[in-house]
């Protein structure tokens, strides 16, 4: 199918077969830039959930058994399909989603990337040989497909978190029944349709939109779900583990983050802020590992906090597809009102606005907030222990270091941790003592496709990505074998 320009034809995608119309109820998805409406989107019925299911039980009995040979050919030329798309699959992650696009095509770039790490990895589960404690016997440990997998996934980053678990569940061998967010939908569909262009056998991966806990009751209720995925806020991860676990069935969870940095006094103040304006306000702060309470010693304190608050205000926020826009709006009013919210009450509780702080007066339309800085962050605000996930950055002064890890280690979450330092000292007490799991100095990378990605605390179970994600899509089968 080749992609153009123009947002795509809205569909559920089951058994290789695009499903709409026939009386089903539809969603208005929006242009988060514009306000206005980009397609609408059928739901799916309680029979289409029903095909959804016997579809991926048909493809298991032939998905499990190409081997891991072909099963990664097959996902190489995927990722192959998804670079020679860019471009257009780009344009529809900023339409639906409101991000710059050149953000845009860096996340379609590493959707790319997953597809073709997990080709290769899938090609090396090897089990082990395991010496026997009895004569002519031997022992050895299998890993194979746990079987078809029930996905949801969120409206953020539309591409490379779905395709985190496509890519690995099709890389392990089992098919993917996802439910992406209703808000992004055509970016899933426009890449199910390029798998299939690959090879892919339909009803390996299908793509189902609609009432989220109606979904999710069904599918993780059928015989045919064998593993959960889900990436999302923390009160439905509990309930999704819940269920999975009366239905006894394995569960991932990838849920909040509310990222501390922990900045001492021997950095370059420069340099940090260069790294900072730009992961701070990626995605205008919607990301579960955006950097979002700043820790700062002392001594460099007043210089971050008002190096951050200029190159905030300066950055220039708009429409995703003009080129000379570095922000983009927020996904929705309720982003917008959650910002206003946490801006009120932290001035309520004594911070300091240094930019920012309302909608940009010159956007007429869309879901746009400022770039934030607050300084002098109390702990008693509301955003110093709920996940912002928006385009604030807080700033709190510290003198000692044991004390800025224990306000960093002071919340529920631990999905991300991030600090700055030249002294060998602290990096190593910071990598010990922040409570996340995953931690970054010195840089703001983290989340490769080749590094298992998984959060302590309320921040989830299980992992996502690196050998360690593939392994949780596989049984273990301990095998022993006696000479007859």
């Amino acid at each position: 199918m080749p992609l153009h320009d123009h947002y795509p034809s809205l569909s559920l995608h089951i058994g290789g077969r695009s499903l709409q119309g026939e009386g089903r109820h539809v969603l208005p998805v929006i242009d988060p830039a514009t306000g206005n409406t980009l397609g609408e989107l059928p739901l799916a019925t309680p029979a289409d959930l029903d095909l959804a299911l016997d579809e991926a039980r048909r493809a298991f009995a032939v998905w499990r058994q190409v081997t891991p040979l072909e099963r990664g050919r097959l996902l190489q030329a995927i990722g192959a399909r998804i670079r020679n798309h860019a471009p257009a699959l780009a344009r529809i992650v900023t339409l639906e989603q409101g991000k710059c696009l050149r953000e845009a095509l860096h996340e379609i770039q590493n959707t790319a990337d997953t597809f073709e790490w997990m080709a290769e990895e899938g090609k090396r589960a090897y089990g082990r040989i395991v010496p026997a404690r009895l004569p002519a016997t031997d022992q050895h440990v299998r890993l194979e497909p746990i079987g078809p997998v029930a996905a949801f996934s969120p409206w953020n980053f539309p591409a490379v978190l779905a395709c985190r678990k496509v890519a690995t569940a099709l890389a392990a061998g089992c098919p993917v029944i996802i439910k992406p967010a209703e808000e992004t939908p055509g970016i899933m569909l426009a890449i199910a349709r390029l798998c299939e262009e690959a090879g892919l056998p339909p009803g390996v991966l299908n793509v189902v939109y609609g009432e989220p806990a109606e979904i999710s009751s069904r599918l993780i209720a059928s015989d045919v779900i064998r593993k959960v995925s889900f990436t999302g806020s923390v009160p439905v991860g509990r309930l999704l583990a819940s269920q999975a676990a009366q239905h006894l069935k394995k569960i991932t969870l990838e849920l909040g983050g509310h990222s501390p940095v922990v900045i001492t006094g021997d950095v370059d103040v420069e340099q940090v802020l260069r790294l900072t304006l730009a992961a701070k306000f990626r995605n205008a702060g919607q990301l579960c590992l955006c950097p979002t309470r700043f820790f700062v010693h002392e001594s460099v304190y007043d210089a971050f906090a008002a190096g951050l608050a200029e190159g905030a205000a300066a950055l220039r926020v708009g429409n995703g597809l003009d080129d000379t826009v570095q922000m983009g709006p927020l996904a929705n009013a309720r982003r917008r009102d959650a910002m206003a919210a946490f801006c009120d009450d932290a001035q309520g509780h004594g911070a300091r606005l240094l930019t920012g702080g309302e909608a940009p007066g010159e956007q007429a339309a869309g879901y746009f907030w400022s770039p934030t800085v607050l300084a002098d962050m109390p702990g008693a605000a509301r955003a110093m222990s709920e996940e912002v996930f928006g385009p604030l950055a807080l700033i709190r002064p510290f003198s000692d270091l044991d004390d800025a890890m224990a306000a960093a280690n002071a919340t529920d979450y631990g999905l991300a941790a991030y600090a700055f330092t030249r002294s060998l000292e602290a990096a190593h007490r910071l990598e010990h003592g922040l409570e996340a799991g995953n931690v970054s100095l010195n840089t703001y990378a983290v989340s490769a496709p080749e590094m298992p990605f998984s959060g302590v605390k309320h921040s989830g179970l299980g992992h996502e990505m690196g050998t360690e994600g593939l392994y949780e899509h596989m049984n273990v089968k301990a095998v022993v074998r006696a000479v007859g």
